[in-house]
Parts: structure tokens; sequence; C-alpha cells
């Protein structure tokens, strides 16, 4: 068969070596919401909600890809102002195939960010399972990534605000975990409570097991998330992956000690909450620090993020029903903030900025997190109010004692044969 003859696409323009790894890097990062935090959640839900968890995390990716297409990477990427980018590049118009981004294709730098715009929001839903609506979640996610993934994305990777100001966030620090955590936490009390949580019956999880391979699906997936936010096959790739791989071992080995030393038992879903901690912890620092930074940061997440959970949960009182908050939130704060000494040559960390120094560029990382935390708090409570124009937030309460599998959607996740 003779070959096709293809026109001159100035593909050598671009390193196959790294537009291979990029690429493989976005299906590991679909791989981690598709189906690895899917399942994830879905063991840690009661049996009756399971279909609706699934449910909700395979239409967000549907809905996110084609709002990345259509507005969301173009209010990312495109030049705007500080806070937000332009319009000019809606359904992707502007793109060509030979555009180059880098060492890589604009397309695969487009399906590469994509991904992250996928499961951002996908995180959020671990807050509110088991009582929002299907109709819900879909709007109010659908307008939260327009309002504040989007947005929040131009500012720190686009060439907004905290790009000028020097932010250092490699992976989605900041971008991802703090946006998803803190938006977790508002939605979580503007709903309110599961029933059984307000009365303490709540069920424990009802397979673990699930957990556990959504859990390990996660872990393989973040080489992708935070190797390939280095955009290329190189050292910093390689050093990215080795760090994230060390913060979460260690991250998962402190929440196992602590859980036996406060319960006499370790579980399968504490140690594998811990390793998401450990990887939410590292992420902003992924691609600027060394082994310690590994290492530091793998403890530290591992035991703040044990204790906001305990204190959100039992001392506060917040249902937050998957630590979404405690793990992402909090875990991507601390690792924003402790990148601006863990990146110093004393910890084997690639450096700074020339003519930045640990406390100038501290100030910088919470300018960022206070940045990012506000945007993200104001425009989730507006989300939340724009969807109520058009469906209830929260299911009807035989929905919710009943389980949201059969009613919303009418399966089981598990069906005996009479």
């Amino acid at each position: 068969m003779m070959a096709m003859l293809l026109p001159n696409l100035g593909f050598a323009a671009v390193n196959a070596g790294d537009t291979s790894w990029i690429i493989t890097a976005t299906a590991l990062v679909l791989f981690m919401t598709l189906p690895g935090l899917a399942l994830f959640y879905t063991g840690l839900v009661e049996a009756k909600n399971a279909v609706s968890v699934l449910m909700h995390h395979f239409a967000i990716a549907c809905l996110a890809s084609v709002i990345w297409v259509v507005a969301g990477y173009s209010l990312a990427f495109s030049d705007g102002n500080q806070w937000i980018g332009s319009l000019t590049n809606v359904f992707l118009n502007k793109l060509q195939h030979t555009d180059v981004n880098g060492s890589i294709p604009e397309a695969t730098f487009i399906a590469f960010q994509m991904t992250f715009a996928i499961i951002t929001p996908a995180l959020m839903i671990g807050a509110f399972v088991e009582r929002m609506k299907f109709t819900a979640v879909s709007i109010f996610l659908s307008i939260w990534i327009v309002l504040v993934y989007a947005p929040v994305t131009h500012m720190v990777w686009g060439g907004g605000i905290l790009t000028n100001m020097g932010v250092m966030d490699f992976a989605g620090g900041l971008v991802v975990h703090a946006t998803a955590g803190i938006g977790a936490l508002i939605t979580a009390i503007v709903i309110g409570p599961r029933k059984r949580f307000v009365s303490s019956t709540v069920k424990p999880p009802h397979s673990p097991i699930l957990t556990m391979i959504g859990a390990s699906m996660l872990w393989v997936g973040w080489f992708g998330f935070n190797g390939g936010s280095a955009l290329s096959a190189g050292t910093n790739a390689g050093m990215a992956v080795l760090v994230t791989h060390i913060s979460a071992a260690v991250a998962s080995i402190v929440w196992m000690v602590i859980e036996k030393i406060r319960f006499g038992k370790s579980s399968l879903v504490g140690i594998v909450t811990g390793m998401v901690a450990g990887l939410a912890t590292v992420t902003p620092a992924s691609g600027y620090i060394g082994v310690p930074g590994g290492l530091i940061l793998g403890l530290t997440g591992g035991v703040v993020c044990y204790i906001a959970a305990a204190l959100l949960k039992g001392r506060i009182k917040v249902d937050d029903s998957l630590d979404v908050f405690a793990v992402h939130g909090v875990g991507g704060i601390i690792g924003t903030i402790m990148v601006s000494f863990l990146a110093l040559d004393q910890f084997a960390g690639a450096g700074l900025a020339d003519g930045v120094t640990m406390q100038s560029q501290i100030m910088t990382q919470l300018y960022g997190v206070l940045i990012t935390v506000g945007w993200t708090s104001v425009f989730t409570l507006f989300a939340l109010w724009l969807t109520t124009f058009f469906t209830p937030l929260r299911v009807e309460n035989i929905t919710e004692e009943e389980g949201l599998d059969e009613k919303a959607h009418g399966e089981k996740a598990y069906r005996i044969d009479d």
C-alpha cells in the first residue's frame, strides 16, 4: 500500500521525547480521575450511593473537557489582564497544526492542561457526596470551572498577577489543591451536613478495597501530574517523580503510625488517605526540591493533614465528607509555603530566582495563598448562588435516606439476582 503523503506540518520544531512524555503524562492525569479518583471516593461512601459518585465523576470529566475547549483554555492562557485571560481563543479558533508551546505541540499542551481542569472540580465531589443533586453538581462545577479554575490558572501559570509576583507553584498546589479544597469546604458548609453526620450514625466506607484500588491509580497517575508539569522529559521531570513518590510513602507511614497510636489499629483507608495527603503537599514544590524536601513534605503533610481532618469533623463539625479540604486544601497550602525554603541549596533544591531571598519568597507565597483563597471563596459562593436559579442544591430527604443511586439514576452498584 502506498504511504499517504502528508503536507509539511513543521513537526521538526518539536522535541519527540518531550512530546511523547507529555502525551503519556496526559493519559496518566486523566487516569487519576477516571477511574482512580472515582473509585477512591466510591469506596468511601455507602453502597446505595456508589453509582452516584461514579456518575458525578464521569459527567464532570465530560463537561470539563467541553468547557475547556469552548472557553476555559482561552480564559486561562490567552492574553487578558492580571486576573483572567481573554475570549480571543474560544473554541480554540486560533489553534493550528503547526503551533508549538516550548518543545511540544500546542495541542499536546492544551490536552495536558485539560486533564488538570477535569480533576480539580472532580476532587470537590468528595465534600458533598450522598446529598447534592446530580443536576446541581453538574451546573455548579461547570460554572466553577469558568469562574474559579480558569482565572486562578491564568493568575498562576498564564501570565497573571501571581505569575508576575513570582509565585512558585510547580504542579498545582494553588491552582488545583487550594482551589478544590477551599471550594469544597465552602460548598460543604452551604449545603449542610448529611443527616447521618448530624445524628452521629455515619456508616463506615462500604468498600475499602475499591478505595485502595483507586488510591493506587492516583499514586501512579501523580507521576504524570507532577512529572509532566516539567513539560519536558529532562532531569526536572525525573526529580519531580522521585520526590513525589517519597512524599507519598512517608505521609502514608505517618498516617498509619498515628492511627496505631490513637486507636491501636492501622486502617487501609487511613494509610491511603495519608498517601493522598503526601501527594497533595509535595505537588507545588515537586519541581523545585530535592530528596530532603520530599521527606520533609511527606512528614509534615501527613501530620498536619491528619490533625486538620480530625479537627474539622470532630471539633468544628463540618461535614466535608471525604476530607477534601483537610487533605487537598491544607496539603496544597502547606507545600506552597514550604517550597520557599525547601528549594534552597541546603535542602538539595533547585534554588530560588536570582535576587530572591527565602524571606521575600515566603511573603510572595503567602500573598499567592491569600489571593487564591479569597478569589475561590467569593466565586464559589457566587457559583452556588447562580446554581440555585436552576435547581435546588440538595436532594430530598427521602432520596438521601434511600440512596441517590436508584432515586437519581435508576441503577444499583450491586445487584443480587432473586
